[in-house]
């Protein structure tokens, strides 16, 4: 019986990668100016590899990755 407990922890992990990269992805690409859809295709389509594309990707000009930076800026209250 551990095996198969084995097997779904993995694939609750391999789950979470998958997700994650997706999310990151589409708000990477919406960051660089090439939309929020571009992004999550890449991100879902080819998870981990996909979101190194998107990474690989130049900020269009006028792209909010090109005005704040990689990172956001913080907000103040």
């Amino acid at each position: 019986m551990t095996v198969i407990a084995l097997i779904g922890a993995k694939a609750l992990y391999l789950l979470f990668a998958w997700l994650l990269s997706g999310a990151l992805a589409s708000w990477l690409s919406e960051r660089k100016g090439y939309g929020e859809r571009m992004g999550l295709a890449f991100g879902l389509l080819l998870s981990v590899l996909g979101l190194l594309i998107v990474l690989l990707l130049p900020g269009r000009p006028g792209s909010r990755w090109r005005e704040d930076g990689p990172l956001p800026r913080r907000r103040k209250a």
